[in-house]
């Protein structure tokens, strides 16, 4: 008996399939920790961007993440547990009692509009606030977002079933 549940056990886990998950981390630790994880063989992305920061005597390029206090983590359900051993790492977020999982496509999404791949054109004057867009072309599969606020070449897209805010450059 117990070999026969110890081996359905088995196939269980080696039929599952990789995923990617949302950690939270520690303010100011999200770019080391991705670099810690990659190096100990676990897959693991932070998204950054180039600001430039005024100091008052200069101002910098820095590299900083777009997901503030999170990164993306690529691993199997039974191995999430393993992040916990690096320093910076709180806890996975959830969506609807179960881990948050983000696919490939947006995970590709993402990177092809932080390289500037995936750049959207539209015409600012047919955005006003108030009316709904659909994100799907954005990498946000059949989410439908509010426009909250408009200036200049920036809009601002509220995804009420998600609960965040989406900055949406314009071209």
């Amino acid at each position: 008996m117990y070999f026969c549940i110890k081996l359905t056990i088995l196939k269980v886990i080696e039929k599952e399939t990789e995923e990617w998950f949302v950690l939270y981390t520690k303010p100011n630790t999200s770019k080391n920790l991705a670099q810690q994880l990659n190096n100990a063989g676990i897959v693991a992305y932070c998204p950054t961007k180039i600001e430039v920061r005024q100091w008052s005597d200069r101002k910098k390029k820095v590299e900083v993440p777009v997901l503030p206090s999170m990164i993306l983590v690529k691993s199997k359900e039974s191995e999430r547990s393993i992040v916990f051993e690096f320093n910076g790492a709180i806890r996975y977020l959830f969506w609807n009692r179960k881990p948050a999982i983000v696919s490939q496509k947006e995970i590709e999404a993402l990177r092809d509009s932080l390289e500037g791949k995936n750049v959207v054109s539209t015409e600012v004057e047919a955005i006003k606030p108030g009316q709904k867009i659909d994100l799907s072309e954005l990498g946000f599969k059949g989410q439908e977002g509010k426009v909250k606020y408009i200036s200049g070449n920036k809009c601002w897209v509220v995804l009420e079933s998600l609960g965040f805010v989406v900055k949406i450059n314009l071209a």
